[in-house]
């Protein structure tokens, strides 16, 4: 009798300890990320869209990852699984449109901007920068 309580006990702690890391692992990661320990924090990114995929956030920080490691495939890529799951992520929406800015794809940075402008709650000032590099590229065409 007292093996099996003990047993189960056990297996208790076990299980409800592992709950409790799924949840921290974003948190964790994001602190990791913040004192620019860029390997460790990606990991536990990873971790975390394992025990949760449909953490929109977990995709963001990943995409600002690949950025700063300079892999665009992999920051499309996250970034747009962000915006699947979170289509109004102002942050995600901004990072978008700064690639298709570099690409020179303006006909979506139009859309991408339309969808910001409503989006944007913490990041209306970047509206601004936005319309200020669309209209250097257009004076730069027009010359």
């Amino acid at each position: 009798m007292k093996k099996k309580f003990l047993f189960s006990l056990i297996l208790f702690c076990l299980c409800s300890s592992n709950i409790f890391a799924k949840e921290d692992y974003f948190q964790e990661a994001r602190n990791l990320f913040d004192k620019k320990k860029y390997d460790e924090s990606k990991f536990l990114f990873q971790k975390n869209i394992v025990f949760n995929p449909k953490h929109p956030n977990s995709y963001l920080y990943l995409a600002k990852i690949f950025e700063i490691e300079e892999n665009e495939k992999e920051v499309l890529k996250n970034i747009n699984t962000t915006l699947l799951l979170d289509p109004n992520n102002e942050e995600a929406l901004y990072i978008l449109i700064d690639i298709k800015l570099k690409r020179s794809n303006f006909a979506e940075v139009k859309d991408l901007k339309e969808k910001f402008e409503i989006a944007c709650s913490k990041l209306c000032e970047k509206k601004k920068l936005i319309n200020e590099r669309l209209k250097n590229i257009d004076t730069k065409s027009e010359s």
